[in-house]
């Protein structure tokens, strides 16, 4: 079990509850009611105890009610939320999957039955500098001048002027830590499957994590985290772009070849990463595997970063 985190050192982590649900104001329920994949959760945060979390798969609502209870339900709730309306459940219009209906979840810019289902969030021990903070989430696939989308099939016209890149988020959330900003760069990109031979989702899913390579030099202290549902050598995805994130000499890679993740489907995987920036010092890392019948199969992984 990892121990709390110093005086001397702030802990980051990253964490795929899969608590998403299927209607609005379902969550919230199910956090009030204590239901056993929530609690489980809460008990894998408890016992990491991380100053900062990037969360995934968790329902967005516009007063942050769900988030606030969840926060509220842990042994030291959190003072700083941050989330804003992902792309899940967002209407694009259009019928994206061509089987002559409008409105489904495949027709959506990300994959969501309704607007904001499994969103994500940041819950951090310190203040966020929110005039910083910088939400790409609408940049447009096809805006990527050297992007993947432009294959046979991946995108019809229509779409093209509509389809954004993320499918739930591309964030930048700076994070003031003692005399020191860290700069956040979170998503939670789709999974490289579940689509046909134009790979559609396979090359979203690349070009979502190929899409911070230009931001690292614009950023000064970055922290990238989150869950890219990309191995760098395994799975369905294309594992090249992911090996050219964690080579990129602007980020250290405190887990290699760590697991992070058990699907039925292909077993073991690693999809989930804290990267910090080359110039923080690391004097610790690890996972933190969720318990009981009902948990996440993904790990809680979290770095401890000297401060300056």
């Amino acid at each position: 079990m990892a121990l709390p985190a110093s005086a001397e050192t702030v802990r980051i982590a990253t964490f795929n509850t899969e608590l998403a649900r299927k209607g609005p104001g379902l969550l919230l329920r199910d956090i009030l009611k204590g239901e056993a994949d929530v609690a489980s959760a809460q008990a894998a945060i408890n016992a990491v105890n991380p100053d900062i979390l990037a969360v995934q798969s968790f329902d967005y609502d516009l007063t942050g009610a769900a988030l606030k209870a969840f926060s509220d339900g842990l042994a030291r709730p959190y003072a700083h939320h941050f989330a804003r309306v992902p792309n899940t459940g967002l209407s694009t219009g259009l019928d994206l999957n061509d089987d002559r209906r409008l409105g489904t979840e495949k027709d959506a810019q990300g994959y969501g039955a309704f607007h904001g289902q499994g969103g994500m969030a940041v819950l951090s021990r310190y203040p966020f500098e929110q005039g910083g903070v910088v939400d790409h989430s609408d940049v447009l696939w096809s805006s990527l001048e050297a992007g993947l989308w432009d294959g046979p099939d991946v995108l019809t016209e229509a779409a093209r002027d509509v389809q954004r890149l993320s499918t739930t988020a591309h964030w930048e959330v700076p994070v003031t830590v003692g005399g020191t900003v860290l700069t956040l760069l979170t998503y939670h990109a789709t999974p490289p499957v579940f689509d046909g031979p134009e790979d559609r989702n396979g090359r979203r899913n690349a070009d979502e994590t190929l899409f911070w390579l230009p931001r690292l030099s614009a950023v000064e202290t970055p922290v990238l985290l989150g869950d890219a549902n990309l191995d760098p050598a395994r799975g369905d995805g294309r594992s090249e772009a992911m090996q050219r994130l964690l080579a990129h000499p602007a980020l250290q890679d405190p887990l290699p070849g760590t697991d992070s993740v058990v699907f039925e489907q292909t077993g073991p995987l690693r999809v989930d990463y804290v990267l910090p920036a080359a110039s923080l010092t690391i004097t610790d890392a690890g996972i933190h595997w969720p318990e009981g019948d009902d948990a996440s199969r993904h790990a809680l992984i979290w770095v401890d970063i000297a401060l300056p």
